[in-house]
């Protein structure tokens, strides 16, 4: 009698340019068999990224592509492109990963690049998120896993995460509340998306066969807080 096979995992590529906090949240979700895919790779732009020694020391295989060794964007996306696909991924996650891609890169991978933003989309897509939601009066803040597309942040939600905004906060201490919630839905989505249950369709991200709105679905935390 023989035994039958295990069902091989997915693979995931992760991207970063620094230390990657939440590139550790899918280490960690992966070493306790929380994460439906296996990390084949973690690449950085920067060779200094704290992120790559980590992952090194996991046993994780790591790659640098310099982009400041590359004419143009389109040039280093290319380069980056070849060494992504070389892994056969399945998802692409963009855990800091801190350089606007070209469609050149973004073209090869659409549907299966999953980013994260620290802001309710669509609203505060760019920089500055946190500031700007504390300037604007608002009440809450959060986090956005969503697809990635030729639109900078502005690819279809998949997964959002709340925080209350406090009178006290300011830019730094509300950043801080949102990397929290970061970490628990980051990896949540990416394993919806693994797991076939989200899928970047044209009309934009649907669970479950349903086409969810442009913030996504909405997170409840399992402690109900």
């Amino acid at each position: 009698m023989t035994t039958p096979a295990k069902k091989s995992l997915k693979n995931i590529v992760i991207l970063i340019s620094g230390r990657g906090s939440n590139m550790e949240v899918f280490l960690e979700a992966a070493t306790s068999g929380a994460l439906a895919g296996n990390i084949v790779s973690v690449i950085s732009n920067r060779p200094d990224a704290q992120g790559i020694i980590t992952a090194r020391n996991r046993g994780i295989a790591t790659t640098v592509i310099d982009h400041q060794q590359f004419a143009t964007r389109e040039a280093f996306d290319a380069a980056l492109a070849d060494e992504v696909a070389a892994h056969n991924p399945d998802v692409v996650v963009l855990a800091g990963f801190m350089r606007i891609l070209t469609p050149v890169f973004i073209n090869r991978f659409l549907g299966k690049l999953v980013n994260i933003h620290p802001s309710l989309l669509p609203k505060y897509a760019g920089l500055h998120t946190h500031q700007r939601a504390i300037d604007a009066g608002d009440k809450e803040a959060g986090a956005t896993v969503h697809y990635v597309t030729n639109e900078l942040d502005g690819g279809p939600a998949i997964l959002q995460a709340r925080v209350n905004i406090a009178n006290t906060d300011d830019a730094q201490t509300l950043a801080c509340k949102v990397l929290e919630v970061e970490h628990l839905i980051f990896p949540e989505a990416v394993n919806w998306h693994l797991q076939g249950r989200v899928v970047h369709a044209n009309q934009g991200a649907q669970l479950d066969g349903e086409l969810l709105p442009p913030t996504g679905a909405q997170w409840k935390h399992p402690r109900g807080e």
